[in-house]
């Protein structure tokens, strides 16, 4: 285990509740969780927790999300990176799940004393939200794509197209606090949580690489989401990378 990654654990845990009435899994996991794979690759380590944020918050595993938002914010990552991580999730994953995960995250800001609610990051208004949006999706995945999309959805779903444009990305991807790149990466880690999302999941990830994420950059994301995700997913999650990427 290197240094930092020894020290976030110390810091997250205190040496007390993780795995206590399991010693043979505590100490498999410390060493893969924190000297594998932690360990492994060159992300900087507020964008390992932050991708660990969204995948805990996914995942519903509050716990461990509470620890890593106390992790995050000890190497830098600020409230605003992590509120808007969490809020990034929502058009993923659902308000319910991200309705109890930002319980985690104020209490946890509440005992750092980070004063609440932060300020406002939204960038859109009522009219102007579809606009921002499709502007945002045409960014990630070409304007032809996106305005086909709405000119050959079935009249019955037509509202569906345009709460992707106006909702998803509108109000979501246009906020202050993250950028492109980075929304785009922590969705993609969103859908690989999920599993059973590899239409949307090879969407993203040719928007990742649309947007700027190379090919190791993916690879060393779902790397580190491989302890919280499991092999399946993982593996999954891999073959569509490499799938989207020889194209």
């Amino acid at each position: 285990m290197n240094k930092k990654a020894e020290q976030l654990f110390s810091d997250l845990n205190d040496g007390k509740d993780f795995l206590v009435k399991d010693p043979e899994l505590r100490e498999i996991m410390i060493n893969y969780l924190y000297g594998d794979v932690y360990h492994h690759g060159n992300l900087d380590f507020k964008l390992r927790e932050l991708i660990l944020i969204v995948v805990n918050t996914t995942n519903h595993t509050l716990k461990a999300l509470k620890e890593h938002v106390t992790s995050g914010l000890s190497v830098g990552v600020t409230p605003v990176e992590i509120k808007e991580a969490v809020y990034q999730c929502t058009p993923y994953i659902g308000l319910g799940k991200v309705e109890e995960a930002l319980e985690i995250v104020n209490l946890v800001f509440e005992e750092k004393n980070i004063s609440l609610p932060l300020l406002p990051q939204a960038t859109v208004q009522g009219d102007n939200r579809f606009e921002k949006g499709f502007a945002v999706q045409s960014a990630a995945f070409g304007q032809e794509h996106i305005q086909a999309g709405h000119d050959h959805a079935p009249k019955e779903l037509k509202h569906i197209q345009n709460y992707l444009s106006e909702y998803c990305f509108g109000d979501f991807y246009t906020r202050n606090g993250l950028d492109l790149p980075t929304r785009e990466l922590i969705t993609m880690v969103m859908l690989a949580t999920l599993g059973g999302c590899e239409n949307q999941l090879r969407a993203h990830v040719g928007a990742n690489l649309t947007v700027g994420n190379n090919r190791d950059t993916l690879i060393e994301t779902i790397t580190q989401c491989q302890p919280y995700i499991g092999f399946p997913r993982t593996l999954n999650a891999i073959a569509i990378i490499n799938e989207i990427t020889k194209k």
